[in-house]
């Protein structure tokens, strides 16, 4: 089905899996207005019976609980929250002049009264533009670095790691294993027209608190709020029998210490970029995607992205990279997408960082993932969903391991 969701977070998910059409269209005077989002709920079984040694510090595989049970049941959103957007258009003094506000409440949690969660509130922009020029946002959106990653991951639709986490806003998709979260950040952004499917995109962004406690002192790092972070992609797609669509993004912030001792006064940039294509004919879909960081850390940016040597009283960078392949095919005349991926997220040592040290022995090495699942579209706006999840985290010492299986199946209702 080659529908659109009018949700400005999910504009890539075409590409991803079936979705719906528009919101609610309202004609209000000058302006018009759509709410639109989407309801998911998901049953998930995951079983986290492996694990050697010690469970790795920033692992993602997961763990048994306080009472040291290994099998886990919830019902929870996925990757994607449940979303309730209101945005508005109208074209003014030869400007396209738009907003878009929107809260993400939580289909459950682990209160007693089940009143625990707060909802999330994830969008507050305004965009003002022409398309001989391009447009300018101001306002809080998804990230641009690592944006198309998790626009194209099929688990959008589903799970995908951190299935265990019971009563939650969100799951994991692949955010750890594959790619970088791209978070939601106060931004002023500039998008280009669309040149035959060419576009680009640049952007200052508010730091958003980045925190490293890995390392022997105890200390930790923030992003710092004396500099905005850059961040900025580029991308073409093409359409037709053969339709598809690359991209490139990067983001670059500086970083401060937040050290317990006066030994440690530094700073230093983390830095990232990321390429990536997705094509799709006949019913088959395929995905790519490689990233690259120094002091970008893993899962979320900045997370244990450096290390702090003692005998310097400096903080030294980690090197990170990682990816993901995905696979999907359409079944012609029933719309089921079938899909297997792929993913892992890898974070190297800094130097003269050994694992002597009981912190960095602990540290995540690399977190993968396999995902199988089935996107089935009973009808245009609602869709049933059943993934299979395995991940496996590995510490820098080979020592500490864990591994965990999740199957989950529900359905998400886009509007």
């Amino acid at each position: 089905m080659k529908t659109t969701i009018k949700l400005a977070v999910a504009s890539a998910l075409v590409a991803a899996a079936t979705s719906a059409n528009a919101g609610i269209v309202i004609p209000a005077g000058d302006w018009t207005l759509d709410i639109n989002g989407n309801v998911n709920a998901y049953a998930t079984w995951t079983n986290a019976d492996k694990v050697k040694g010690t469970a790795p510090t920033g692992g993602l595989a997961g763990t048994p609980d306080a009472a040291g049970e290994k099998n886990t049941q919830g019902i929870n959103t996925g990757l994607l929250p449940a979303w309730l957007g209101f945005s508005g258009k109208t074209r003014q003094n030869d400007l396209d002049v738009a907003f878009t506000i929107s809260m993400q409440p939580n289909v459950s949690d682990n209160g007693a009264a089940g009143d625990a969660n707060t909802p999330l509130n994830r969008q507050a922009f305004i965009t003002f533009g022409d398309k001989s020029w391009g447009s300018i946002k101001l306002g809080k959106d998804i990230g641009i670095f690592a944006q198309d990653a998790i626009l194209n991951d099929m688990t959008l639709l589903g799970v995908g790691g951190a299935a265990g986490n019971s009563g939650t806003a969100t799951t994991l998709g692949g955010i750890g294993t594959g790619y970088i979260y791209a978070a939601w950040k106060g931004q002023i952004a500039y998008t280009s027209p669309n040149w035959n499917g060419f576009q680009f995109t640049a952007a200052i962004t508010n730091p958003n608190q980045g925190f490293d406690s890995v390392n022997a002192l105890g200390n930790g790092v923030t992003l710092n709020q004396d500099r905005f972070g850059f961040e900025g992609k580029a991308s073409y797609a093409w359409a037709g029998d053969v339709s598809g669509k690359v991209w490139a993004s990067a983001a670059t912030y500086d970083v401060t210490t937040l050290a317990s001792t006066a030994t440690a006064d530094d700073s230093y940039t983390a830095s990232a970029w990321d390429i990536g294509a997705t094509v799709n004919v006949a019913g088959f879909g395929l995905t790519g995607y490689y990233y690259d960081g120094k002091g970008a850390g893993t899962t979320v940016f900045g997370a244990n992205g450096a290390y702090l040597d003692a005998t310097t009283g400096t903080y030294k960078r980690r090197d990170s990279n990682g990816g993901y392949v995905q696979a999907t095919y359409t079944i012609p005349g029933v719309g089921t997408k079938l899909g297997v991926a792929y993913g892992v997220s890898k974070l190297d040592t800094a130097s003269g960082e050994t694992i002597a040290d009981p912190a960095v022995a602990a540290l995540v090495e690399k977190n993968e993932r396999w995902t199988v699942g089935a996107y089935h579209p009973l009808t245009k706006h609602l869709n049933l969903v059943a993934e299979y999840n395995r991940i496996k985290s590995e510490g820098q010492n080979s020592a500490n391991e864990n591994e965990s299986d999740s199957i989950s199946a529900g359905a998400i209702l886009f509007f």
